[in-house]
Order: C-alpha cells, then sequence, then structure tokens
C-alpha cells in the first residue's frame, strides 16, 4: 500500500462515480480547492453528521472556490439512498467501492483491519498540491471550521 499522502505532495488524480452514478475526476476540478472529505461507512451516525456538515456549508465551499468531496467504500446505490435519507442535494458523494477502497489504499488512509478508510480530512490547494491532511479518530466528527480556515487561509508555497 502507498504510503499516506502529505502536505506538499501532489494530489494523486481518480476517476469515481458519484451517488447519481456520474463519473466525476479529480482533474474535473482544477482549479479548485478540493476537500477530500474521507468517511468509514454510509449510514452510520458521524459520518452523517460529517456529510451534513459539508451539505450546511456548501455556499462557502462555493465563495472560497472551493469544491468538498465526501468519500467513502460504499456502493452507488448505497449512497444514493443515504444522500436522499440525509437530505444531501448539493454535495457530492463518491463511491470508493470497486476496486475496494482504490483511492483510500493509494492515499494511505485504507484500513485493512476493516475494510474502510480512515477517517480524514485532505485539502488540495487549486493547483492540487496538498496543503492539509489529518487523520480522525474512527468516532470523532471533523471540525468543519478547522477546514475552512485552511480554505481561507493564504497559499501556502509548494515545497
Amino acid at each position: 500500500m502507498p504510503t499516506a499522502i502529505e502536505k506538499g505532495d501532489e494530489a494523486r488524480g481518480f476517476t469515481l462515480q458519484d451517488q447519481h452514478d456520474q463519473k466525476v475526476q479529480l482533474a474535473d476540478f482544477r482549479g479548485k480547492k478540493v476537500l477530500l472529505s474521507f468517511h468509514p461507512l454510509a449510514w452510520t451516525s458521524v459520518c452523517a453528521e460529517q456529510m451534513k456538515a459539508l451539505e450546511a456549508h456548501k455556499k462557502t465551499f462555493d465563495a472560497l472556490n472551493a469544491v468538498a468531496l465526501g468519500i467513502s467504500i460504499d456502493s452507488v446505490p448505497c449512497k444514493n439512498a443515504w444522500a436522499k435519507e440525509l437530505g444531501i442535494k448539493d454535495t457530492i458523494l463518491l463511491s470508493d467501492f470497486w476496486p475496494h477502497g482504490m483511492v483510500a489504499q493509494e492515499y494511505g488512509i485504507f484500513r485493512e483491519t476493516n475494510g474502510f478508510s480512515e477517517r480524514a480530512n485532505i485539502v488540495l490547494d487549486d493547483s492540487h498540491r496538498v496543503i492539509f491532511v489529518k487523520v480522525y479518530p474512527i468516532k470523532e466528527l471533523p471540525d468543519i471550521e478547522e477546514i475552512l480556515r485552511v480554505l481561507r487561509s493564504p497559499a501556502t508555497p509548494s515545497l
């Protein structure tokens, strides 16, 4: 498995299906800051709150020329049903289902013993260099204000 991605690294490209079964490529967001918000599993309370926080701050992300992508190993139909249940209409939820956890593995945050990703936030600048990485305890809700502060901060020079 690749080593965990670190601040200063160039983001590893990927293509995944969203909750509407549409193909989404990281490269589609070149020129925008990107939050990769990994959550272990849909239909769990902390993951639900994590994704609802992204949805609640969609206008702020837009104003910051940023996009939030929620990513888990759940299948497209699962992500679709979950998004409907949570009332998520504008946030992109990506399925890292097959090959199982491929993106989480590429980013070095796949939990082999559990079969899902860490709970992690990875922020990319507009050229898709990593400017922030944080892995949280599985049961801890990430602080959305922390992410917004990162997105508001001046660009970090590339290493």
